[in-house]
């Protein structure tokens, strides 16, 4: 039928929803607009969500056998899929951009907890939160925080997701140790183990982690788990000057100290955070936080840990340091962290996630302000401090004009960050929407051997379409 990038015929469109019932079931296939609505967009800014093809099928496939004939009929057929999660990204890469199919990853739940091993094994449709549940009922811990804990874990994986704890725990791609993937063809992939070392073979685990759905669909995952810290503690370090505050990361970090997180935020934005929450920020002096999270083994080692980060911070010109130390007090305070881009998101145009070497973050948001003032505009900036990941929030102001000045900003901050040695993007991914600026960051031969390899996983471009791969 040869349908990608057409619009369903009538005939079409009715044949795929009875081959779709005869795999999943009826009532997990549906075309009726008011039930698909919610699987349309994620939670990238309006301004800069792709607009999504309503001529959508909706699909919840039981396990990954109904998820490989899925795949298989798509392929035949040359439908394009748009595998979904939880919705949570930032970068438009689940908005399904094209007439085809919605799958559904939410029935994936399965999980089961290896104690011998250390290890979690999880459907794709399981959410952090359950994840982080019964981790912890069962004893153990899962280090890795990366973001919102409606998130689920195939997502998870396909981008590569990151969060505050990257600084001492890394990211995803640290912690998982095997999948189950279903390519386009419909072949299903079981690949690595409940293993600590696996050298076999090319990496093809690594090459989908990070993919974004557009080399294969992850229905299960393998995670390291770990025993969980004896206790933790959240300390807040203003100051006056955010260059004083951001030089003060290398040398803490040099002393020995790796904090769970160390993140970077600015008063105007936890102001107006806490304020949408009913909160109070409880610092009150300052213009520019560190926000360290401390865990360790006994009360006095995080009590050692504090007291050096504070007595660097003092070198530094801190102010008075503030620590949360009850768990009330420190889910108020990351709340408040952690709510800074829905407070912005009614402003926002887009939302960017720049990373560069860490000691240079001082220097990318003075390029930042520049750039504003440059475009008569106000670039608020957030982000993880103690690995050089930045979140500068660009305004709806600068849409005025068609979207041009929008445009131009988002390519000056980016040349800035590769001009510091960094990266488009540290933790959110390449989605649908930054695929255009790949050329600032990718070489023609790098950006030739990511096509070839979509070209290997996907012949026939069903998966993702327009998603994470530059444009040929």
């Amino acid at each position: 039928m040869g349908m990608a990038g057409e619009e369903f015929s009538r005939h079409d469109r009715q044949h795929i929803v009875d081959q779709l019932s005869a795999i999943a079931g009826a009532e997990w296939v549906s075309v009726d607009s008011e039930r698909i609505v919610d699987y349309l967009t994620d939670e990238t800014g309006p301004p800069v969500t792709p607009e999504p093809s309503p001529a959508q099928i909706l699909v919840k496939p039981a396990n990954a056998g109904q998820l490989a004939s899925v795949l298989r009929l798509a392929n035949e057929s040359g439908t394009p899929v748009f595998p979904r999660g939880g919705g949570t990204g930032l970068c438009g890469g689940a908005v399904p951009t094209a007439p085809g199919i919605i799958l559904s990853l939410e029935r994936l739940r399965s999980f089961t907890i290896d104690r011998d091993n250390l290890m979690a094994t999880a459907g794709a449709g399981v959410t952090l939160r359950e994840l982080i549940e019964r981790v912890e009922a069962a004893g153990l811990f899962f280090p890795p925080h990366p973001g919102d804990e409606s998130a689920q874990v195939g997502g998870l994986v396909a981008c590569n997701a990151g969060g505050a704890r990257a600084v001492k725990y890394g990211v995803m791609r640290s912690y998982v140790k095997g999948m189950e993937v279903v390519l386009a063809s419909g072949d299903v992939l079981r690949l690595g183990g409940h293993l600590i070392k696996n050298n076999t073979g090319f990496d093809l685990m690594h090459l989908i982690i990070g993919s974004e759905g557009a080399l294969g669909v992850i229905t299960e995952v393998t995670l390291r788990l770990y025993s969980p810290p004896h206790s933790s503690c959240t300390m807040i370090i203003p100051f006056d000057d955010r260059h004083a505050a951001i030089n003060a990361v290398p040398e803490i970090l040099r002393s020995g100290i790796t904090p769970l997180a160390i993140e970077y935020m600015e008063r105007d934005l936890v102001e107006m955070s806490a304020e949408q929450l009913g909160l109070e920020w409880p610092c009150k002096t300052g213009t520019a936080y560190l926000m360290f999270i401390v865990d360790g083994e006994s009360d006095s080692n995080i009590h050692s840990q504090c007291t050096l980060i504070h007595d660097i911070s003092r070198r530094h010109s801190c102010l008075e340091p503030l620590i949360g130390q009850s768990r009330r007090e420190q889910d108020r305070i990351l709340r408040i962290r952690s709510n800074i881009y829905t407070s912005l998101k009614r402003d926002l145009a887009d939302a960017l996630d720049v990373a560069v070497p860490p000691a240079s973050m001082g220097d990318l948001m003075d390029s930042i302000d520049r750039i504003a003032e440059r475009f008569g505009t106000r670039i608020p900036t957030c982000g993880h401090a103690g690995d050089g990941n930045l979140h500068p929030t660009l305004m709806k102001d600068l849409l005025d004009g068609g979207g041009q000045r929008l445009k131009e900003a988002k390519r000056a901050i980016y040349e800035e960050a590769l001009r510091l040695g960094g990266t488009m993007t540290g933790e959110h991914g390449v989605g649908k929407i930054r695929t255009t600026e790949l050329d600032i960051f990718l070489g023609p031969v790098q950006r030739g051997l990511t096509q070839a390899i979509k070209k290997v996983f996907d012949p026939r471009g069903i998966l993702n379409p327009g998603c994470a791969v530059p444009p040929e």
